[in-house]
């Protein structure tokens, strides 16, 4: 990605983090950038396509902020926890990756578009849980009556419902990540299939 392209990214996550996607006009990504209309419709045609590349970006950014590297032989659990929890982070970048993951939440309940962008970066995120998952019971090291998908949807049902609060300030960042570490132990203890 060239350095101008993702200087325009970080700043529409900026604006939507601070006015929701409802709010958010390409003039005022412009001027957070310091650019003109024109370079922003160059690289992305509209605004449509501005949301969906800044979503898109928010995304690789929160996977690069979970510290998990290809090969890595971490065992399974700290792997899960240490991507579920990295949504949780002292951190300026990770607090607005979710305030944005947020925006477009409840800006999908009425754009049609942004739910299918939305719907394909959440079974992404799914497939990732899911699969490290199927890899614990590959080695022994989760249960395998534990149902990989539907224990992947409810963590990150959690980790979006818990990002809420968390940015609201009425969790603590330990707080959360400790909701998480329980949530996690309780949905690998799982005996019977959900």
């Amino acid at each position: 990605m060239t350095t101008r392209r993702a200087k325009l990214l970080e700043a529409t996550c900026r604006v939507i983090a601070l006015r929701g996607v409802r709010g958010l006009r390409v003039e005022d990504v412009a001027a957070e950038a310091g650019v003109s209309k024109t370079l922003i419709y160059y690289h992305f045609r509209d605004r449509g396509g501005l949301v969906t590349s800044a979503l898109e970006y928010v995304n690789d950014r929160a996977e690069s902020c979970a510290g998990i590297a290809e090969g890595d032989d971490t065992p399974v659990r700290d792997l899960l926890l240490a991507l579920l929890a990295a949504e949780f982070q002292d951190d300026t970048t990770v607090r607005e990756n979710s305030a944005v993951w947020g925006e477009v939440r409840a800006a999908a309940t009425f754009e049609e578009g942004l739910r299918r962008t939305l719907a394909s970066l959440t079974e992404r995120w799914l497939v990732d849980v899911a699969e490290l998952i199927a890899d614990g019971q590959d080695d022994g090291s989760i249960s395998a009556s534990v149902d990989s998908r539907a224990a992947a949807v409810r963590l990150t049902s959690l980790v979006e419902g818990l990002s809420g609060r968390w940015l609201a300030g009425l969790l603590s960042t330990a707080e959360a990540r400790a909701h998480v570490a329980t949530a996690l132990e309780r949905e690998l203890a799982r005996n019977t299939q959900s």
